[in-house]
C-alpha cells in the first residue's frame, strides 16, 4: 500500500491504495495485548451483541485485517453503522440482511474508502437519514505534494444528511446513539455509543487487534492522544470496531493504546537524543524487522509524531515538518525512560 523507506529518497511520497490502511503496524506493538479471534464471514449476518449484527466485507489486506465490519443496529426499525466500500456483494448482502425491516438511519465514523463508499447505494434503497461529524478533510493545511495522498484515501464525494456534533444524541426503534468526536485518525472520525447495551461502536480509532494509524494529512497525533483520553474517562467496557473482533475491557485497553504511544514516542526522542535524524533513520531504529509492506504506514507514523513534537517545542527541523526533513532535539530534556 505504501512505496517503500529502504533509502530517504524512497519515502518522499507514500501511496495509500483504494482502502486506506487502518493498523499502524500489526504485530510490531508488544505492549498491547491484542486479540485476533475473528469469527465473521463475508456477507453473513450475525449477531455480536444485545441489538446488534455484524457483517464483514470482502476486503482483508494486511492494514484492513480481515476487512470492514459493518453493523445493524436493533430490530424492524434499525440503523447502519459504517455500509463500508463500494462492494456489490457486500451491499448486497446488508440490504438483504435487513429485508423485511426498516433501515431509518445510517451513521458513518468517517471517510476513509473501506467505510463510507457503500452510503449512497443503501441510502437510495432505504432513504435513510446519514448522519457524521461531516466531510472528509485534512487534519491540517496541506503541504505541497499531499493534495494525491489525502484524495487517494478519502471519500471526497461524501456529505451527510446531518452533521453531528459531539454529545449529540439520536434515538430509534430501541435504540439510542450518542456521538462522540474522536479525530486523530481522520479529522471527521466520530465514534458511537450504543446507550442500551452499554457500548461503542469505535470506527477505526480503537481496535483489538492492532493499533490505528494516524497519517499524516489525514490525520493528527495531538488529536489522537486527545480523543484517547476522552475515551479513557468513559465506562464502556466493549468496544465494536471497524476492523476485527470486539475490545473487551476496553477502558483498560485504551490505556495501553496511549502508553504504546508514549512509548513510540520516547523511542523517537532517545534516538535524536543521539544525533540528528531523518525518518528513514528512525523507522529503521524503532520498527526493527518490519515487514517491508508495511514501512509506509511506519514513515507517516512517525511523521505523525515528529509533527506533534514540533508544535510542542521538543523537536526542531529546518521549515515545515515533512517526511524529508531533518529532525533535532531542543533543549527540552528528555522525559524519563
Amino acid at each position: 500500500m505504501f512505496g517503500s523507506t529502504e533509502g530517504k529518497a524512497d519515502v518522499a511520497t507514500p501511496h495509500f491504495a483504494a482502502d486506506p490502511p487502518s493498523c499502524e503496524v500489526p504485530g510490531m506493538s508488544d505492549d498491547i495485548r491484542y486479540n485476533k479471534t475473528f469469527d465473521l464471514v463475508p456477507g453473513r449476518a450475525a449477531d455480536v451483541a444485545p441489538g446488534v449484527r455484524a457483517i464483514v466485507a470482502n476486503n482483508p489486506s494486511p492494514f484492513t485485517f480481515k476487512g470492514t465490519v459493518s453493523y445493524i443496529v436493533g430490530r424492524g426499525k434499525v440503523a447502519i453503522i459504517d455500509p463500508g466500500p463500494d462492494d456489490g456483494a457486500h451491499i448486497a448482502a446488508l440490504l438483504d440482511a435487513v429485508r423485511g425491516e426498516t433501515v431509518t438511519d445510517i451513521f458513518v465514523t468517517h471517510t476513509h474508502r473501506d467505510h463510507s463508499p457503500a452510503v449512497p447505494k443503501i441510502k437510495a434503497q432505504t432513504g435513510a437519514t446519514v448522519y457524521a461529524e461531516g466531510p472528509h478533510r485534512p487534519a491540517r493545511p496541506l503541504h505541497i505534494g499531499e493534495a494525491s495522498r489525502l484524495d487517494a484515501s478519502g471519500d471526497m464525494d461524501f456529505r451527510p444528511d446531518v452533521a453531528l456534533p459531539d454529545g449529540a444524541i439520536v434515538s430509534g426503534g430501541g435504540w439510542t446513539i450518542e456521538a462522540l468526536t474522536t479525530p486523530g485518525h481522520t479529522a471527521n472520525h466520530m465514534a458511537f455509543a450504543f446507550k442500551e447495551a452499554d457500548l461503542i461502536f469505535s470506527g477505526d480509532h480503537v481496535m483489538a487487534w492492532s493499533t490505528s494509524i494516524v497519517a499524516p494529512p489525514d490525520g493528527a497525533m495531538s488529536d489522537y492522544m486527545a480523543s484517547l483520553e476522552k475515551l479513557a474517562r468513559r465506562s464502556e467496557p466493549i468496544y465494536l470496531p471497524g476492523h476485527g473482533g470486539p475490545v473487551r475491557d476496553a477502558p483498560r485497553f485504551v490505556q495501553s493504546y496511549i502508553h504504546h504511544r508514549q512509548a513510540r514516542e520516547v523511542s523517537i526522542l532517545r534516538r535524536l537524543g543521539k544525533g540528528a535524524a531523518d525518518i528513514a533513520t528512525l523507522v529503521r531504529a524503532i520498527y526493527i524487522g518490519i515487514d517491508p509492506r508495511l514501512t509506509g504506514a511506519a514513515v507517516l507514523s512517525v511523521l505523525a509524531h515528529l509533527e506533534d513534537l514540533v508544535a510542542r517545542g521538543v523537536v526542531a527541523t529546518d521549515g515545515i515538518p515533512s517526511i524529508g526533513g531533518t529532525y533535532r532535539l531542543t533543549e527540552v530534556p528528555l522525559p524519563a525512560a
